[in-house]
């Protein structure tokens, strides 16, 4: 029974830290449903793994409010990302953009793997060929020298 209450005050704990201060939240929904679908393709800079919806660091935080303030101010979602790649760098977005910047590392594996491939199938091509069987008398003559 007690285990059972002290789960009940961890989670409501948890709940209340998790909530977000009502008075951050845009005043018109369909801005505020705009920044929160936005929320979940940008990465917290401190948690590296998590969008800024999921993240409780301040930095998130912060975050979240720059892009709701850039909401209200009524700029695209390009715009946005364009704003925070311009200051964090493009690893700020959850979904990097293809680019050719970064196409050696979209492309990079399949290009190790192709290359490792080549050198094998070079190397099969390589083998030697396997020798050829004795003939009757080298087999008798090793029969002979087996008898010993």
């Amino acid at each position: 029974m007690r285990l059972g209450g002290l789960l009940a005050i961890l989670a409501a704990m948890v709940c209340m830290a998790a909530a977000e201060d009502p008075a951050d939240q845009l005043p018109k929904p369909s801005q505020e449903a705009h920044a929160r679908a936005l929320f979940k393709e940008i990465r917290c800079v401190v948690c590296q793994n998590e969008s800024i919806d999921d993240s409780e660091a301040e930095v998130a935080g912060n975050l979240r409010q720059a892009v709701r303030a850039q909401v209200a101010e009524g700029r695209s979602d390009r715009q946005i990302k364009a704003y925070l790649v311009q200051r964090y760098g493009e690893f700020i977005l959850l979904r990097p953009v293809f680019s050719p910047g970064n196409a050696l590392l979209w492309i990079g594996p399949f290009l190790i793997v192709l290359a490792g491939a080549g050198v094998l199938a070079s190397r099969a091509r390589r083998a030697p060929a396997p020798e050829a069987r004795l003939t009757e008398a080298e087999e008798a003559k090793l029969r002979e020298l087996n008898d010993f």
